[in-house]
């Protein structure tokens, strides 16, 4: 945990950033309660997970710590949305807008808004779930308008690739994006991108959440 908060802290600096504005989600998908709970103790709040039957378990475990904040990372089913909906902080993976009405629908009215995020699908792979760019524009219209969802962020899963121009590339075409939306959604102040092999290129490219897991917690069984 403390190698990947320097190598935030590093590529943040490397770019005239500051790295408190740089936040670390820890994707602790598929790791114990006990994993989390010493990450917790060093110091981490953000959680990523993807599956939400083993997240509710570790959300009941880990009720004590009252302070963490929960982001949902995976794919969204239909018949899944409502304990997405009324027990996460945060959802990264909205990708069409029938998953949004639900989530904005079965959104407690005792809870504030869930911070939805945008997934799109930057590098155009038929195996990657993520709004097409050209089909974005009207899918944050129609997400801004649901009264339980506060829209914040896109977000992108870019293809695996050793080559940092590459990953540089999809990184800024996700900002662009976001960019070009500000004007009409001042909210969407957000870019989740960047992992474990490329949180550098990403921070470079304006990276406001990082989403790592196997450089904290080792290789998932």
């Amino acid at each position: 945990l403390e190698g990947v908060r320097d190598r935030i802290a590093r590529a943040a600096l490397a770019v005239g950033r500051a790295p408190s504005a740089v936040t670390l989600i820890a994707v602790s998908k598929t790791f114990p309660t006990e994993a989390l709970r010493a990450a917790y103790a060093a110091g981490q709040r953000h959680f990523g997970e993807s599956y939400a039957q083993e997240a509710l378990a570790k959300m009941d475990a880990l009720a004590d710590l009252s302070d963490i904040v929960w982001h949902f990372i995976g794919p969204i089913q239909s018949n899944k949305t409502r304990p997405i909906a009324e027990r996460f902080d945060w959802v990264h993976s909205v990708d069409r807008l029938k998953i949004a009405e639900r989530l904005s629908a079965q959104r407690p009215a005792d809870r504030a808004p869930l911070q939805a995020c945008l997934q799109v699908n930057v590098s155009g792979e038929a195996t990657k779930s993520g709004a097409d760019p050209d089909a974005l524009g009207h899918l944050a219209d129609a997400v801004a308008t649901l009264p339980n969802l506060s829209l914040r962020v896109l977000m992108n899963i870019p293809e695996r690739s050793d080559d940092p121009l590459l990953q540089r590339r999809r990184f800024a075409s996700l900002r662009r994006l976001l960019e070009a939306q500000a004007p009409k959604h001042p909210g969407m102040d957000t870019l989740s991108m960047g992992m474990s092999d490329d949180l550098e290129s990403a921070i470079a490219e304006g990276a406001t959440f990082v989403r790592v897991g196997r450089a904290i917690f080792g290789i998932r069984a």
